[in-house]
């Protein structure tokens, strides 16, 4: 029971309201949105919780495209209208007759604009590209491993106006943060093309619906598919609202479990954690037979110091660490994490201090900070934005060879970088200007 339990398998129960036992180690969601699961009170009691990105990114997938073959061709209207017909003896003939009214448009040609290029995003974009549609993505903060996983094909779209303003159909596959709820307004839904289609298989409170419903019924929009049914969206004339079927396959509720089961077991058996989503990831491979202590502690100074004290008066050795940090919920909703003390996306950070997040961006433009003009379009200098709680922002450059840049922030850092060079992935995107978008050093 949760009163007793070392851990929790949960797919959609609420667990805002419960009151956990002293014994519980982790919550395991076998699904990626983690909103039914109180994260920050999880996070002060040392509770672990961990999604299952990804494992249900193929059966999501296949249902985009569905919703795209389904806003394409009037296929609800025509089998609507055989339904309507089943007893007229002449239906195969009246049938040629009025197909007319159900005809459609094909998706091979048209332009897909994909916002986001995660798990399913990856996958959505691939799929239409092999349909043969134009596709172009849109992704500040894309993940190397995604880019390495999508098709040379697709575009990269470096502002997502102008995504809006040239795609056919639209898609969005991002989390639901502060940052991205009502992404789909009404300014941006003013700037889409005439007759668009907006499809929303992410999360309903990513779209503006009041302004969704206008944009049916004036016809600027002409169907929008969403897999999560609102009162205010359902049976509105160009509405194709299907009900949460996204992950619904048996298929994808296997893969989730079974994730999720493997991580639960990975941490309680030898203190790994993988995608968790509110600690950092920490991985020192199989326990074997030797003894693996894990602190969950606040970043506050010596304590750890205080555990190896006590270990070393029992004249008991640390064969090895992994230390991490998680930072609090900043203003955007977005929780830093950084491990220390180990290569991370190539990037070694070390300090005397507390580990900052540090997120490395390019940028296309000219700026001026710290007193320093420099310019951009070299490939022999790096950007980085220091964010300490989102109230402290520094940006300064940083030579790939130089071993030791010091920030001068209110907290003393110093950050060795390991000499890499720019993925080719990201060539032609330094040739923009005014773009932003994260960049791990390989």
């Amino acid at each position: 029971t949760p009163d007793t339990a070392d851990a929790i398998l949960v797919r959609s129960a609420a667990m805002h309201d419960m009151e956990f036992a002293p014994e519980l180690k982790a919550v395991a969601r076998a699904g990626a949105g983690v909103n039914n699961i109180p994260l920050e009170k999880c996070a002060e009691q040392g509770i672990v919780v961990f999604n299952t990105p990804g494992a249900n990114a193929n059966g999501v997938k296949e249902l985009v495209i569905a919703g795209m073959l389904l806003a394409s061709r009037d296929i609800i209207g025509g089998i609507s209208w055989v339904q309507e017909n089943e007893e007229d003896g002449n239906i195969a003939k009246d049938a040629e007759k009025a197909k007319k009214a159900f005809a459609g448009c094909e998706l091979q040609g048209k332009k897909l604009g994909v916002i986001g290029l995660g798990a399913i995003g990856v996958l959505v974009a691939n799929a239409a590209d092999h349909l043969g549609m134009d596709v172009y993505g849109y992704d500040p903060y894309v993940s190397v491993d995604s880019a390495w996983r999508l098709s040379r094909n697709v575009h990269h779209a470096t502002n997502v106006d102008e995504l809006y303003e040239q795609c056919d159909y639209i898609t969005v596959h991002v989390p639901a943060l502060d940052s991205t709820k009502g992404m789909i307004s009404r300014d941006a839904i003013g700037l889409m093309k005439k007759g668009v289609v907006v499809l929303n298989f992410a999360r309903n409170v990513l779209v503006d619906e009041e302004a969704m419903v206008d944009a049916l019924v004036s016809g600027h929009v002409k169907h929008y598919v969403t897999d999560f049914p609102t009162p205010e969206i359902a049976g509105v004339k160009g509405a194709i609202v299907i009900p949460h079927l996204g992950a619904s396959t048996e298929e994808s509720e296997d893969n989730c479990a079974k994730m999720a089961v493997k991580e639960l077991m990975n941490y309680l058996e030898n203190g790994n954690i993988k995608n968790s989503v509110n600690y950092p990831d920490c991985d020192m491979g199989l326990r074997g037979n030797n003894t693996r202590i894990l602190l969950l502690h606040h970043n506050v100074p010596n304590m750890i110091g205080q555990f190896t004290k006590i270990l070393a008066r029992d004249n008991m050795n640390i064969a090895d660490t992994f230390k991490g940090l998680r930072y609090e919920k900043i203003k955007n909703g977005v929780v830093c994490e950084l491990p220390m003390g180990v290569v991370f996306s190539n990037v070694l950070f070390s300090n005397s201090g507390p580990i900052i997040p540090i997120k490395f961006n390019f940028i296309g433009q000219v700026l001026t900070n710290l007193n320093t003009k420099v310019e951009t379009y070299g490939i022999n200098s790096v950007y980085i934005e220091v964010k300490l709680h989102i109230e402290i922002t520094e940006l300064i450059t940083m030579p790939l060879k130089t071993e030791e840049v010091k920030i001068e922030t209110d907290v003393p850092l110093t950050i060795k970088v390991i000499q890499g060079s720019i993925p080719n992935y990201y060539q032609q995107q330094l040739q923009k200007d005014s773009s932003i978008f994260t960049l791990p050093i390989e």
